[in-house]
This record gives C-alpha cells, structure tokens and sequence, in this order.
C-alpha cells in the first residue's frame, strides 16, 4: 500500500510539472514577453530616443525607477527625464546578459537581467556600465506593456 501511494505522489508531480511546462511553453509562443523582447526594448534604448521604447510602456500612473533622477511617476515624464539624462551622449550599445528571467503569471509577467552599457558622451569619453533590471509587464488590450520598471546601478 505504502509503495503504491509513493507511485501515486510520483506520478502527480510530474504529471503537474508537465502542466506547468506546457502552460508557460504555451504563453511564451503567445507573444507573452520573453528575452527577445527584452533585447529589443534594450535596442530600443541603445538609440538614445525613448520614443523608441515608448511601446513597450503603459501610459498613465506608473513608477518606473532609474538611475537619475530616483523615480518617475507616469511613463511620459520618464520618456521626458530619460532624454535630459541621454542628452550628453552620442552613441549606447546595451545589452542583455545571459542571467536574464522570465516569470509568467497570468496577465503579469516580470523578469530580471543584468545589462551591459557600452555608453560614448558628447565629448568622446567612453562609459562602460552594468546594470540591473526588473521589469514588471502586463497584459492591457492584448499587448504586454511594462508597468513598473527598476534599473540600478551598483555603487562602485
């Protein structure tokens, strides 16, 4: 009797990690985010523009956390205060490194990666940096869109 109840247990297990594996296999392929997508907001931001990300983002009352200033309250005055901090530099090439994850759940998704700054100012003085990201996306009018964000710096 014991050996059996050990089978059965064994058996529920993996029958409810196969469901969970078909489950998130099956949101992924629905055009949930995943590391493409982080890839190409960080594309998006290696031009410099936020209008170029500005897609990826909920409009109205969402914190999103930078490294200067501290805190953005919606995404336009992020779009606004991004491009004053951008302005004094002529080229970026940031990239996702290969610790990033993706943690689907439902109609919110987060994730996190460390990224790779190959930053050039004004002034010719190349700035290499990593950063951390969490993003927080979630499902509005059947389009992902980020509604909270933190990107930090570790003190050096």
């Amino acid at each position: 009797m014991r050996n059996r109840l050990i089978v059965l247990l064994v058996c529920l297990l993996v029958v409810a990690a196969a469901a969970q594996t078909k489950s998130s296999k099956k949101m992924m392929a629905s055009g949930a985010p995943d590391r493409a997508l982080m890839e190409k907001i960080w594309a998006g931001w290696s031009t410099l523009n936020s209008d170029n990300v500005a897609e990826y983002y909920a409009k109205g009352p969402h914190t999103f956390y930078d490294i200067a200033p501290l805190k953005y309250g919606s995404w336009d005055e992020y779009s606004e205060g991004v491009k004053k901090e951008l302005a004094d530099y002529k080229s970026a090439a940031c990239t996702v490194n290969d610790d990033s994850q993706i943690h689907p759940a439902g109609d919110t998704t987060w994730g996190t990666a460390t990224v790779k700054c190959d930053m050039t100012t004004s002034a010719g003085k190349r700035e290499m940096s990593q950063f951390r990201w969490t993003v927080i996306w979630q499902k509005q009018d059947g389009k992902w869109l980020i509604v909270h964000e933190h990107v930090s710096s570790p003190i050096s």
